[in-house]
């Protein structure tokens, strides 16, 4: 099978999770400037959440470029991360609503562990079908840094219990992790 539906349906859900999170911003009450400050965690929390969908539409289109051919499995794996990224959303509204309070943090980095590991495992499906010879085995290896990732969701997840800005940072620098889209595909594709 062709992956070009698979793109352009990956491609459309993400924009209308960008869509949903922006739509959670609402404008001040009041007309003067320092009614900006309601925003303030509003506007964090929308941030985060824009990075992190950006950076996984990147990853997921460099992905996606190495990849010749899909199989039912690469289509569920990716179903599977959609889900995940689709609840980014509500986990953003909730945390924001709530001025980052533990519960709200804690579903955040739930969701955001989730759809790391639904990520592994859509790269996973790709390499059993490409073979361990392919393009993303060779550039992801032993994909240390989305290991790493996970397990810093994870730490984040119980900081939360105790600070949740400890949790947030962490998140962030997650975030800071993947901003630069992934070099090994690129260098590989460019050499």
């Amino acid at each position: 099978m062709g992956k070009s539906r698979l793109e352009a349906f990956s491609d459309g859900v993400i924009a209308v999770i960008i869509t949903i999170i922006v739509l959670e911003l609402k404008a001040p009450q009041s007309a003067d400037v320092l009614g900006l400050r309601e925003l303030v965690p509003p506007f964090l929390s929308y941030l985060l959440s824009f990075v992190f969908i950006g950076i996984y539409w990147n990853n997921h289109h460099h992905m996606l470029y190495t990849v010749a051919r899909i199989n039912g499995g690469i289509l569920w794996a990716n179903m599977h991360l959609l889900f995940w990224l689709s609840l980014v959303p509500f986990g953003t509204a909730w945390m924001a609503e709530h001025e980052f309070a533990t519960w709200p943090t804690v579903l955040y980095g739930v969701i955001l562990v989730m759809a790391a590991i639904a990520y592994t495992i859509l790269q996973n499906a790709v390499i059993r079908l490409h073979g361990k010879q392919s393009l993303l085995a060779t550039a992801v290896g032993s994909d240390a840094k989305g290991k790493v990732s996970i397990v810093l969701y994870l730490a984040a997840i119980g900081l939360a219990f105790l600070n949740t800005w400890l949790s947030i940072s962490l998140y962030a620098i997650v975030a800071c992790l993947w901003l630069v889209p992934d070099r090994r595909i690129e260098k590989l594709i460019n050499d």
